[in-house]
């Protein structure tokens, strides 16, 4: 099953390197939607510490699978606002690479928390990933269009990471008996 956590991975990682790097650099042009929808795939950092989140979530389990995420996304909503009203956040760019690096970490070493204290945590990192969000944003776009693009986006690396973290779970001797088995 690692491999196929690793392949996940590295097939996520492959369609983000595929996308211009243009994260952190801001973008050209009238953003709406799509901008916001594609901004959290263009970045390595956001990519990782968010798919990071959907897989922690899983390996949690319980309140956490579903708690994890949404703390994720409300307080990365807030951190969007926060940096779209010009509001500077000191160490933004180190915060968020530390997020890689301990949700790595813990995706790696399959650290249990108990889920409150792991929302609080990805809700700390989040902050950090929606002002800088916010903060490279268009000022031609329109902040709920291009809001809801990049809401919608972690959500589905959110999903990606939980799909990845609960296929570890299903025992491989189950799994091969359903695939060698004949239908009625």
């Amino acid at each position: 099953m690692n491999r196929l956590i690793s392949a996940g991975l590295a097939g996520v990682l492959s369609m983000a390197l595929a996308l211009p790097a243009a994260a952190h650099t801001g973008h050209a042009g009238d953003a709406m939607f799509v901008q916001g929808l594609l901004h959290p795939l263009t970045g390595i950092d956001h990519l990782l510490a968010m798919v990071a989140v959907g897989v922690w979530a899983a390996q949690n389990g319980g309140r956490a699978l579903w708690l994890l995420p949404a703390a994720f996304i409300a307080m990365l909503s807030a951190g969007a606002g926060i940096g779209m009203a010009g509001i500077e956040l000191p160490a933004v760019e180190a915060g968020i690479a530390a997020s890689v690096a301990v949700l790595g970490l813990l995706v790696l070493v399959n650290k249990r928390v108990p889920a409150t204290a792991a929302a609080l945590l990805v809700g700390a990192f989040a902050v950090l990933h929606g002002h800088a969000h916010g903060t490279e944003m268009p000022q031609t776009a329109d902040p709920i269009l291009y809001g809801l693009g990049f809401v919608l986006s972690t959500a589905i690396l959110h999903g990606t990471g939980i799909a990845l973290g609960l296929v570890r779970h299903i025992p491989r001797r189950r799994f091969a008996t359903r695939a060698l088995q004949r239908p009625e």
